[in-house]
């Protein structure tokens, strides 16, 4: 039984790296965008968005690796009601921030472990306050983080966790992508070992 990672992120393959478990990153089968398309037609909840590109990043290897647990995740901001994802460049980056500074909004985890026919998840919603930041402090953050590639510009691992007044989570490391905590309790309720290399 091997642990399988459904996702090509650096920073979610660094926070597996944490829980002491060898895992292989394996690319989801899934189209992201189609997904996100079907969905902002259909008016789905920034919530419901994040849990169903999970659950569809996981589910699309499970043929492939039925012997194994597969863990996929995504992640968006929701600023009331309004989705924000990951901008794509310094300039989006830029705009995101803007919007929601000197504001609170949600960063939604949402994370799918699969195993033996079983889609087991769980939803992590972590209200997060932005100091009242100018503008030369935005862009100067921009230019040190470049967080073109991290949902609402936050790189919360680097220099973004200065951008906030305060964070209200129940498992910090799910700001960064996944939350271990759930993670490694839920491996451990399946009868794997942890600290397994």
């Amino acid at each position: 039984m091997k642990i399988i990672l459904a996702s090509t992120s650096k920073y979610r393959a660094q926070l597996v790296e944490k829980l002491g478990l060898a895992f292989e990153c394996i690319k989801p089968l899934v189209d992201e965008e189609i997904i996100k398309s079907i969905l902002i037609s259909e008016n789905a909840s920034p919530l419901e968005m994040a849990e169903t590109l999970s659950k569809q990043k996981g589910t699309s290897l499970q043929s492939i690796y039925p012997n194994d647990i597969i863990i996929s995740g995504d992640q968006l901001v929701n600023f009331h009601g309004k989705i924000i994802g990951k901008p794509g460049s310094k300039e989006k980056a830029y705009e995101q921030l803007k919007l929601m500074n000197n504001n609170t909004h949600e960063l939604v985890t949402a994370t799918t472990l699969i195993f033996d026919g079983k889609v087991l998840h769980n939803n992590n919603i972590t209200k997060m306050k932005m100091k009242n930041l100018t503008d030369a402090e935005i862009r100067a953050y921009v230019e040190l983080d470049s967080p073109i590639d991290c949902a609402g510009s936050i790189k919360i691992e680097s220099y973004g966790i200065s951008l906030f007044e305060k964070v209200d989570s129940t498992d910090f490391s799910a700001i960064q992508g996944l939350p271990l905590i759930w993670i490694s309790n839920t491996i451990k309720g399946l009868g794997y070992e942890l600290f397994k290399k």
